[in-house]
């Protein structure tokens, strides 16, 4: 859930925090043989569902949250930050966190508008396009926040 990293002497890292909310292992459930049957054909029950707004506002109060989580571990602000990289799900998430967090525009990276939702590649994505842009610097403080599959969400921050 959390990560601090910052760069050692010789390409490694000190300085780390990891948080694991969860044990990992395998589930107890059956899920069965057929995942399609008539009855979910004649029904129209083969399409994903959503719950959209449940999601938008569980990840416009679990970003920022995890964010702060990460800062407090090493005594800092938001106001220390010198770039997000928020996970690109979509750009009206973004804006709330920005707001929440009172960033100016040039700290929070967004580039949903170019690519739509690349998933889990969405962070190394907008990493890189922000370095390449100049946006990223050596020595900035970055952070990089995620919400996404299975409803996991977590940050890490990134001496760059």
């Amino acid at each position: 859930k959390l990560c601090f990293i910052s760069p050692g002497a010789h390409g490694g890292s000190h300085n780390q925090y990891v948080e694991e909310p969860v044990d990992y292992g395998f589930s107890d459930a059956e899920f069965g043989e057929l995942f399609l049957n008539q009855h979910m054909i004649d029904n129209a029950m083969y399409f994903p569902h959503m719950e959209g707004q449940f999601v938008f506002k569980l990840a416009v109060s679990k970003f920022p949250e995890v964010i702060n989580e990460a800062l407090q571990k090493v005594n800092l602000t938001p106001n220390d930050l010198d770039m997000v990289i928020p996970h690109q799900a979509n750009l009206r998430i973004s804006k709330f966190v920005q707001r929440i967090l009172r960033l100016p525009d040039e700290k929070i990276w967004n580039n949903i508008q170019k690519y739509g939702n690349t998933t889990a590649a969405s962070v190394p994505i907008a990493l890189a396009e922000a370095v390449e842009a100049g946006a990223v610097k050596r020595g900035d403080l970055v952070c990089l926040a995620a919400f996404g599959s299975g409803f996991t969400w977590g940050s890490a921050l990134l001496r760059w």
